[in-house]
């Protein structure tokens, strides 16, 4: 059975909802035989994928590519994209137009936009268009230059008060979810208690309404720097480094083909 935006609504309060990436079709294919609720083709291709040090320098026809791949593993879980940097904040007609290849042209059936309650009024233009909206709020990877980096949002009673605000901001404009970023575990659930709609995280603890993992990370093929809050559940980057070696050495050695 297909899921769609109102499954994953309806699922709050049922049980928790499972998300991850994936930038291709079989990874996507992988996914959905588990038994994923949602994968979203996200921006981090940039980083996980395509060798960049941020998502900053993804581009919108990089983002066709990748949800198109994934859309043709004809997954049973709901296809959502990210719209790339910047995009969101231009002209409502080029965030449309983006949405709408991303939907049209590449299969996509939902689109992630980054931002709290300062971007309510444009995601609500798009939901009226019938554009389902995945929100994203806590830290925003878009955001890089202007941060100066990573950190966990929500430890100040200042900062808690305006995720609340984001999330229920962006709810009322017709949101299917909210993803909260890097959030501090507390506060995550005071969000989603006050959420009708489903609480996704991503660094945030347990107390939200389903999790997302980055697919790289969760399966050990991460180079460099894995976040704290990752679990690997298995060390294919290993495997894939020592199958090469031996493969090389084989080839070397005339072993190979036999």
């Amino acid at each position: 059975m297909r899921i769609s935006t109102q499954t994953i609504s309806l699922l709050k309060g049922e049980r928790p909802i499972v998300a991850v990436t994936a930038y291709d079709a079989v990874m996507a294919r992988y996914a959905d035989e588990a038994g994923v609720d949602f994968i979203l083709v996200g921006d981090s291709v940039g980083t996980t994928q395509l060798g960049f040090e941020t998502t900053v320098p993804v581009t919108l026809e990089m983002m066709l590519h990748h949800t198109a791949a994934v859309a043709r593993a004809k997954p049973s879980a709901l296809i959502v994209a990210d719209i790339p940097f910047a995009v969101a904040h231009g002209e409502f007609a080029t965030l449309l137009d983006a949405c709408c290849r991303l939907m049209q042209e590449a299969g996509a059936e939902a689109v992630k936009i980054e931002g709290g309650a300062c971007m309510a009024a444009t995601i609500g233009r798009l939901t009226r268009a019938g554009i389902p909206v995945l929100a994203h709020i806590g830290l925003l990877p878009q955001q890089y230059h202007q941060l100066g980096g990573y950190r966990k949002f929500g430890r100040s009673e200042a900062e808690k008060v305006i995720l609340v605000e984001d999330a229920l901001a962006l709810e009322k404009v017709g949101c299917f979810a909210v993803l909260c970023e890097m959030v501090d575990g507390v506060v995550a659930g005071v969000i989603s208690q006050e959420l009708s709609v489903p609480l996704i995280g991503i660094g945030s603890g347990p107390h939200c309404d389903g999790q997302i993992l980055v697919t790289n990370d969760l399966l050990g093929m991460t180079t460099g720097y894995v976040p704290s809050f990752v679990k690997q559940y298995a060390q294919l980057g290993d495997q894939i480094r020592g199958a090469f070696v031996e493969y090389a050495q084989e080839v070397k050695d005339r072993k190979f083909p036999s």
